[in-house]
C-alpha cells in the first residue's frame, strides 16, 4: 500500500469493524463524504477508484454467514433511499473533481465499477446481503445512473441510441437546476452542459462557413443538425430579420415601452409583442385567443401592481409554462396546436423573443424543454419527428440570436432582388463573436 494511502480502518472504523453500533445516518454520511473529499483531491485515480470499490462494491459476493459489506450496515434498518443518496452524491464528488482536472478516462472505469454480474443471484440463508445486493442493483437500474453514465460518455456517443439522447444537453439543465441533487451533481451538470452547447456553437459556425464555399469538400465539415442540407436555407431565414426590425430591437423596445406598467396591461403587452409579424394570421388569431385567456387568469387578483423586475421574470416564465408544459409533465395544448401543425419555427421564434426581453427565464425554458424531452422518450423516433424537428430549429435558433455569436446575411451578388426573401441562395450568411450585453 503507497505511502499516500489512506486506511479505510483508520478513516471509518465504524463501517468496517466487526463490533458495530449502528451510527447516526447523517454524521456518517457527512463522513463518508469528507472521505471522498479529501482521497479525490489528495490520491491517483486508481486509489479513489480502489478505495471506492471497497467500501460500495467488495464483499457482495461474500460466502460468510451474516456477512454484511461495512458501509451497507449504516442503512440496514430498511433505509434504500439514504444508501442511493449517499452513493450518488460520493459519485459526483469524484466525477466532479475528475472533470475539473479532465481525468475523463477515469469516470469511464467508475461507472464500469458497476458491471456486476451476479447482484441477481441471491444467497439463500443470508438475508441481510441479499438487502445490499438489491440495494444496489436497484441503483444501477435507477434513473440515478443512467444520468450519471452521460458523464462518462465521449460527446459522440452522446448523441447514440435513443433519439432524445441527442438533446442531452437539456436533460443536464434540469439536473443542475433540481434542488433535490447533491450540489456536486448540480455543478457537474452545469459544466457539462456548458461544454455540449459550446461544442454546438463551433460546430454550427464552422458548418456555415465551410459549407458555403466552393473550395470546401463535403467531408471536411460537419452538420450539427439532423435537418440536412435545408438547414443553411433554415438559418438564413431566420438570421434574415436584421436592422431597425431585428427581434433584438424591437425587445429592447418593448421593455423599455412597459415600464411601470400595471400587470394586467403587460398581458396585454406581451401578447402583443410575442405574435407581432408571425406570418399565419389565421393561426395567430386562434393562438392568441387561447394564449390571452391562459395568461388573464394567472394572478388576475395582482393586476393592478406595477410589474418589478421580480414579477417581469415571472410573467415570462407564465409565458414559457402555457407555450411548453404548464405541469412539468404533460406539454401545454399550445405546444401541440403549433407543432402537429407543423408550425415549430413560430413557436421557436415566440419563445426566442420571450428571452430576449428577459434572458433569465432562459434556464427555467430550458428545464421545460427537459420536461417535454421525457414526456416524448416513452415514444418511438417515428412518432415523435415533429417534436425532433422542434428540437432541431430551437437548438439553431438559440444559437443563432441568443450566445454570444452575432450571424449577419450579407448580398454577395448585386443583381439579386431588393427582397432576400426572394433568393435567399444570392445571400451567405457570415459570423464573428459578439458582447452579450445582457446577462
Amino acid at each position: 500500500m503507497g505511502a499516500n494511502t489512506v486506511s479505510i480502518t483508520q478513516e471509518y472504523p465504524l463501517c468496517v469493524t466487526s463490533n458495530y453500533k449502528q451510527p447516526n445516518v447523517l454524521i456518517a454520511q457527512e463522513e463518508i463524504y469528507n472521505f471522498f473529499l479529501k482521497i479525490v483531491n489528495q490520491m491517483s485515480p486508481d486509489d479513489v477508484l480502489r478505495k471506492f470499490k471497497t467500501l460500495f462494491i467488495d464483499g457482495l459476493d461474500s460466502q460468510e454467514s451474516y456477512y454484511v459489506p461495512g458501509i451497507y450496515k449504516i442503512f440496514l434498518d430498511n433505509n434504500e433511499h439514504e444508501f442511493c443518496n449517499t452513493l450518488k452524491r460520493c459519485i459526483y464528488i469524484i466525477i466532479n473533481t475528475w472533470k475539473t482536472y479532465r481525468k475523463d478516462k477515469y469516470i469511464q472505469k467508475l461507472v464500469n465499477l458497476f458491471a456486476i454480474e451476479d447482484l441477481t443471484v441471491k444467497v439463500k440463508n443470508f438475508p441481510a446481503l441479499n438487502i445490499c445486493k438489491s440495494w444496489l442493483e436497484n441503483f444501477i437500474n435507477s434513473r440515478d445512473y443512467q444520468e450519471i453514465k452521460l458523464f462518462s460518455a465521449k460527446h459522440d456517443e452522446l448523441y447514440k441510441g435513443h433519439w432524445a439522447n441527442r438533446y442531452t444537453s437539456y436533460l443536464l439543465v434540469a439536473q443542475s437546476v433540481n434542488e433535490n441533487n447533491p450540489r456536486e451533481q448540480q455543478e457537474a451538470a452545469r459544466k457539462l452542459y456548458i461544454q455540449i452547447k459550446e461544442k454546438f456553437k463551433f460546430e454550427l459556425a464552422i458548418y456555415i462557413a465551410r459549407s458555403q464555399s466552393a473550395v470546401s469538400s463535403t467531408t471536411r465539415y460537419k452538420n450539427p443538425s439532423i435537418l440536412g442540407d435545408n438547414v443553411l436555407h433554415l438559418i438564413k431565414s431566420i438570421v434574415l430579420k436584421r436592422g431597425m426590425f431585428s427581434h433584438e430591437n424591437i425587445a429592447n423596445i418593448f421593455i423599455k415601452q412597459t415600464q411601470g406598467q400595471t400587470l394586467e396591461k403587460f398581458k396585454i403587452s406581451i401578447e402583443k409583442y410575442l405574435f407581432f409579424s408571425v406570418d399565419n394570421q389565421q393561426l395567430v388569431k386562434t393562438l392568441r385567443q387561447q394564449f390571452a385567456e391562459n395568461l388573464f387568469l394567472w394572478k388576475k387578483d395582482d393586476h393592478q401592481e406595477i410589474i418589478t423586475k421580480e414579477l417581469f421574470l415571472r410573467t415570462c416564465n407564465r409565458v414559457i409554462d402555457c407555450l411548453t408544459t404548464e405541469n412539468g409533465k404533460e406539454p401545454s395544448l399550445l405546444f401541440i396546436l403549433l407543432l402537429t401543425q407543423g408550425h415549430s419555427l413560430t413557436l421557436v421564434i415566440i419563445l426566442l423573443k420571450t428571452i430576449l426581453i428577459c434572458r433569465n427565464s432562459r434556464r427555467h425554458l430550458e428545464t421545460k424543454i427537459a420536461h417535454l424531452i421525457r414526456y416524448y422518450e416513452q415514444y418511438p423516433e417515428d412518432e415523435c419527428k415533429w417534436v425532433i424537428n422542434f428540437m432541431e430549429i430551437f437548438n439553431i435558433a438559440f444559437a443563432i440570436y441568443a450566445e454570444n455569436v452575432e450571424y449577419n446575411l450579407i448580398k454577395m451578388k448585386e443583381d439579386q432582388s431588393s427582397n432576400p426573401e426572394l433568393n435567399l441562395d444570392g445571400y451567405r450568411v457570415f459570423s464573428q463573436m459578439k458582447v452579450d450585453r445582457q446577462k
